[in-house]
């Protein structure tokens, strides 16, 4: 009879939510951060719009190797934190650090020098190309910046402690929600810059962050406990095995945001209409996955904490809560923008066109983001058991499917927009049954 008696998990609800709470907030300034510049750009001009959404991503797929790293980092601190082996969380943060600043200002040289002929070869619109090269001018001066920022997110959510994450964030979507508005528009005394004070207020808005990172950890963290900040001399196989665990993950989020920036360009050669609707889509997208995101998070952290602490036989039970929670917690966005979605575009534009043409490409993600909740739990569950290589292996065969369909629907079949989005949907679903499959037969165990 006691054999039929459950053993309760050692994750409840109540911590699965005490660390995805603070990524959520964290997540929702920076979705406000890209929010207010599409609500302001979107007031300048259908042109503008596109041109700072397809500079963005730019911008963020050269960020990609560094959060892709940072994830790494994140896994190695939280399996070590679950082992109780505290000095050893100091010394990969700071092996690290030293390769994440590398890593930004090599970003850096290349953007600075090389934007003009990336962008002029991937942009068609003569007009799209001038102001995206007018924002990445400088929106690139902040790479170095993001990359560091990346980093101290690993930390703290491998340690668990991710409170300090909404704080950097929202003081981020302050500064940035101020600078665009006086920088964009000129108010206040400030010059009017159009497109380039969206770049300058997103630059400005990553260095209090970083600062904000910078202060609390030197303030509030006990260096001694994690060995932080000792900075012995460069242990190159611990250097070696973290990029050697890292280097699938960063390859991973450069194929995935490569591939958004295939799609975005794809779109915009099909016209400034299109690219246009995207750049308010993209937008409601990112604000009804905020939570996607942060329970994603969370799958990957306490599946490496529980691995650590030699647990792996709660993983499953676990999963399915952060997976419910994960809907839960997006269900009212859902709802919201399902009920009045001309009305959500319409934030965004005083075009009433471009707003109505925006609805039926809301639907199509809304259905999107509904899959991507518990893809994304699963699908990080992956990189948490310490298997990138095999994370990225199985994203590198969804994303196949996702560029073959991409290709046809926009150039050989010529679909409308709200028919290329169905890319988007494609993609949650395969990833959904294709990671929930690699927990349910493969051998993931401690490694």
């Amino acid at each position: 009879m006691n054999a039929a008696i459950k053993k309760p998990l050692s994750v409840t609800n109540k911590e699965i939510w005490q660390i995805s709470y603070p990524i959520i907030f964290g997540n929702l300034a920076q979705t406000i951060m890209v929010f207010v510049n599409t609500v302001f750009i979107g007031h300048v001009g259908n042109v503008e719009l596109g041109a700072v959404m397809l500079g963005g991503i730019y911008y963020l797929v050269f960020t990609a190797l560094a959060m892709g790293f940072a994830i790494g980092v994140q896994i190695i601190i939280a399996r070590r934190f679950g082992e109780q082996n505290y000095k050893q969380i100091g010394v990969v943060f700071e092996h690290g650090l030293l390769f994440t600043t590398i890593l930004g200002l090599t970003l850096w040289f290349v953007m600075h020098f090389l934007s003009d002929v990336l962008l002029n070869f991937i942009i068609d619109s003569p007009n799209v190309y001038e102001a995206a090269i007018e924002f990445t001018r400088y929106r690139h001066y902040g790479i170095v910046i993001v990359c560091i920022n990346y980093l101290f997110r690993s930390l703290y959510i491998g340690l668990s402690n991710t409170k300090i994450i909404t704080y950097t964030t929202i003081l981020m979507a302050a500064m940035n929600i101020f600078l665009d508005y006086t920088l964009i528009f000129g108010n206040l005394g400030f010059p009017e810059m159009g497109i380039r004070g969206a770049g300058l207020s997103s630059v400005c808005a990553e260095l209090s962050a970083m600062l904000l990172f910078v202060f609390h950890t030197f303030k509030m963290i006990p260096f001694r406990k994690y060995g932080l900040f000792e900075f012995g001399k460069i242990e190159f196989p611990l250097l070696k095995s973290v990029l050697k665990l890292a280097f699938p993950t960063m390859l991973q989020r450069l194929m995935s945001f490569g591939l958004w920036f295939v799609f975005f360009t794809m779109i915009e050669h099909t016209g400034e209409m299109p690219i246009a609707v995207s750049g308010i889509v993209r937008s409601v997208y990112m604000l009804v996955t905020i939570p996607v995101f942060a329970f994603s998070a969370t799958s990957n952290t306490l599946t490496s904490r529980l691995i650590g602490a030699q647990k792996e036989d709660e993983i499953p039970a676990t999963l399915v809560k952060i997976a419910k929670m994960s809907l839960a917690a997006m269900a009212p966005l859902i709802i919201i923008c399902a009920i009045i979605p001309q009305y959500i575009a319409g934030i965004y534009t005083d075009d009433t066109v471009l707003a109505l043409n925006s609805v039926n490409t809301i639907y199509v993600v809304l259905g999107a983001a509904l899959m991507l909740s518990p893809a994304m739990v699963y699908f990080e569950f992956i990189s948490g058991t310490g298997h990138t290589l095999s994370a990225l292996l199985l994203e590198a065969c969804v994303l196949v499917v996702y560029i073959v369909y991409l290709y046809f629907s926009a150039n050989v079949w010529n679909l409308n927009v709200e028919s290329i989005w169905c890319t988007e949907l494609i993609y949650s679903t395969l990833l959904f049954i294709i990671s929930f499959s690699y927990m349910k037969v493969a051998k993931w165990g401690k490694r």
